[in-house]
């Protein structure tokens, strides 16, 4: 399905960005600010891209505090926006065709500006030209031609950095040096503090989380699973530490084989596929540490203010690192003349 989406969106929207390019006159973005009652915002993909423009919206809100913001996202990254206190409304699409074309119809020229979050995707710029007035996004790629304003791509930053960007060009002075708590329902933390409970998880002991996977879209950033195992061993050792492993449950199978390489197995929990998201996002807080892969939970464990380390190869630290203060990121990359092998600006994610 990932594979098929993509190839639709590289040969037919690009396509269909050059030809709606030719109807784009406007090359400079003047805004009034009476007149800007209406943003949407537009980030379709990742879970961890979605968690690091959390500070961009933050800005955004500073910026436009009686307009109405709205996010829309698909069903795999809308839940970070939950409770949000900077959005109004996420709006779920499927990535499919007809729920999009159905949002676009629906939507046309409704906002007062949007802004459009997506590095590489063309079907997130056909969206931004047909709901917006004025358009903000990235100019790398056929897809600038839709934007009103064009913003360069800064792939020597980190990403939060880069998001930021998109809303300084509306001038807006700000930063931050951490990302925004995501939030869960109280019956997200009932659900979570009973699974700690049947799970032998007391609240003195010393919790690490740790996320083995990655998401379908880039398995080479998966650390072999027998180190793993080997480090898992020698935390236990010194920490008398609880393992909770996390992950979906099509990743159970694979925690399995963690699980079974353990010497201290019974210190270790498998909870892929057994709590939702937003249960995530309370069980991570939970934690005293996380160790994973460039991936989603790595972010949602910098967002909760765990101490994070995230560990990196065919991609960069320093773009997509764990941000905040005291996350590390290690890279691997460096023995590798091929690193940086996945560039999301630039639609190259290899196996």
């Amino acid at each position: 399905m990932v594979v098929a989406v993509k190839f639709i969106d590289k040969h037919v929207g690009k396509l269909v960005c050059n030809l709606l390019g030719l109807f784009n006159r406007e090359t400079k973005l003047i805004l009034d600010d009476k007149k800007i009652n209406k943003i949407l915002v537009v980030q379709l993909w990742g879970l961890g891209e979605t968690i690091l423009v959390l500070p961009a919206i933050e800005a955004l809100r500073k910026r436009f505090p009686r307009a109405e913001i709205n996010i829309l996202a698909t069903s795999r990254n809308n839940n970070v926006f939950f409770n949000n206190r900077d959005t109004n409304k996420a709006i779920a699409v499927k990535a499919n065709p007809f729920s999009i074309l159905n949002f676009i119809l629906k939507n046309m020229k409704k906002y007062d500006l949007v802004i459009d979050m997506e590095e590489y995707l063309n079907i997130s710029a056909i969206i931004s030209f047909f709901a917006g007035r004025k358009t903000i996004g990235y100019s790398h790629g056929t897809r600038a031609k839709l934007y009103t304003e064009k913003i360069r791509y800064n792939d020597r930053q980190h990403a939060v950095q880069t998001f930021l960007d998109l809303v300084r060009c509306l001038d807006t002075v700000y930063n931050t040096d951490k990302l925004p708590k995501l939030n869960f329902s109280k019956s997200d933390k009932n659900a979570v503090d009973k699974f700690l409970r049947n799970n032998d998880v007391k609240s003195n002991d010393f919790v690490v989380c740790i996320a083995p996977g990655a998401a379908e879209s880039a398995k080479s950033r998966m650390w072999p699973y027998e180190m793993y195992a080997e480090l898992c061993d020698e935390i236990i050792e010194r920490r008398k530490a609880k393992i909770i492993f996390v992950g979906v449950l099509s990743e159970a199978e694979l925690i399995g084989s963690i699980q079974k390489n353990i010497e201290n197995k019974n210190k270790t929990i498998n909870a892929a596929g057994k709590i939702t998201l937003n249960q995530l996002f309370y069980l991570t807080s939970k934690c005293n540490l996380f160790i994973g892969n460039d991936a989603g939970p790595m972010h949602i464990a910098a967002a909760q203010g765990i101490k994070t380390i995230g560990l990196f190869g065919p991609n960069l630290p320093a773009r997509f690192g764990p941000y905040g203060k005291g996350n590390i990121g290690v890279y691997k990359g460096y023995n590798c003349e091929f690193s940086p092998c996945i560039n999301v600006h630039k639609g190259e994610v290899p196996d």
